[in-house]
């Protein structure tokens, strides 16, 4: 290996300075990132929380009457489905 004693290595020279400007704009950006968060969030939750109260009936009731109404539809297709095998095996419907 042939070296010269008269070549240094380099180094990185890194502005410090531009360094710690990113991490600052960067901390800033992220502080505001948050804040706008924050506020369309609230936004979001306040909308929400104004479109249930006005609604005629609450979501628990809605949500009680479709389960309701999703069990009889599944009880009277069994019973249809029941009743139609049934005509089909010469069973008097019942």
């Amino acid at each position: 290996m042939n070296q010269h004693p008269h070549q240094s290595q380099r180094m990185i020279e890194i502005d410090t300075r531009l360094v710690t400007t990113g991490a600052v704009l960067t901390a800033a950006g992220a502080v505001v990132a948050c804040a706008g968060m924050a506020i369309a969030a609230y936004a979001v939750f306040t909308a929400s929380r104004r479109m249930i109260r006005d609604m005629d009936v609450p979501p628990a009731q809605q949500a009680a009457m479709k389960w309701r109404q999703a069990k009889e539809a599944s009880l009277a297709g069994m019973r249809a489905w029941q009743s139609a095998s049934d005509a089909q095996n010469g069973s008097p419907a019942g």
